[in-house]
């Protein structure tokens, strides 16, 4: 695609086509991390540097997401880790987004990285998951997990990928979204193989495999059970055994139906939120 057809396509909000292949590793060597190239709010992926290891931590209870930031802030602090150690952010919102508004609170979620010196060179490097629970929805955005890196100099390879819903085209327009309103068992099938694509290629940009994920999330209030045993199982490799963590909960925006995304870390935290 021409750079400058891109840059139309981000719009107003700063937003690009999460259907164009993002398969260029940036090294940032102050996070100690690579990531692939995303989109403005967020990237497709991260792994971390030789000798530096992906931490991810999970916040107990969810806080306010800028009240999160702070305890990523003083986490970071306490471990000697820089700003740019961030790599992963997972959020949890009131109710699914309009395209329009997920521009805009993306912007002030950009600002907040931008206020610590997170982005490297005009390009956001944590990657991000925003989905909405359907079950006691929170009142404001929470902060519900985060990845960084950290000295490990043994570690083998490990990665946070960022969550992909089933969105598809040279537009970021709902007339994208795979079998738009179509929630039926084959609906669902295409909706899932979409996702698993963007899987399967945000891990290769990461020189990762499913031999090497740890942990495997899905997001879908929809009836997927029918899928897993024909379809997500098998897509998942050596990664099946870890089997999957169902979150009833829906995409960022409106109309989505499934989010998927994964991770491979060796350090599992639960921490005070």
């Amino acid at each position: 695609m021409h750079p400058n057809r891109r840059e139309l396509l981000r719009g107003t909000w700063g937003l690009a086509v999460q259907g164009v292949a993002q398969t260029m590793l940036v090294e940032n060597k102050k996070g100690s991390f690579r990531f692939l190239r995303g989109i403005a709010p967020y990237s497709s992926g991260a792994a971390a540097m030789e000798s530096f290891e992906v931490v991810h931590a999970t916040l107990l209870p969810a806080p306010p997401y800028r009240k999160g930031l702070e305890v990523i802030d003083r986490h970071l602090q306490e471990q000697r880790r820089p700003a740019q150690a961030l790599c992963g952010i997972e959020l949890r919102s009131p109710r699914p987004f309009t395209f329009q508004g997920f521009g805009e609170f993306n912007q002030g979620y950009v600002e907040e990285l931008k206020r610590r010196d997170i982005l490297f060179e005009g390009l956001n490097p944590v990657a991000r998951t925003n989905v909405a629970p359907d079950l006691e929805p929170p009142s404001e955005v929470l902060l519900y997990g985060f990845s960084y890196t950290a000295p490990a100099p043994r570690s083998p390879r490990t990665f946070v990928v960022a969550g992909a819903g089933e969105l598809t085209g040279d537009r970021l327009d709902a007339r994208d979204i795979v079998r738009r309103g179509d929630v039926s068992e084959a609906g669902m099938r295409e909706k899932v193989l979409q996702v698993l694509a963007y899987m399967d290629e945000r891990l290769r940009g990461l020189g990762a495999e499913w031999g090497q994920v740890t942990t495997i999330e899905v997001y879908t209030v929809q009836n997927i059970f029918p899928l897993v045993k024909t379809l997500l199982l098998p897509r998942l490799g050596a990664a099946k055994i870890h089997g999957l963590r169902w979150h009833f909960a829906r995409p960022p925006i409106q109309e989505l139906e499934f989010e998927m995304d994964v991770r491979g870390c060796r350090r599992e935290l639960a921490l005070s939120g």
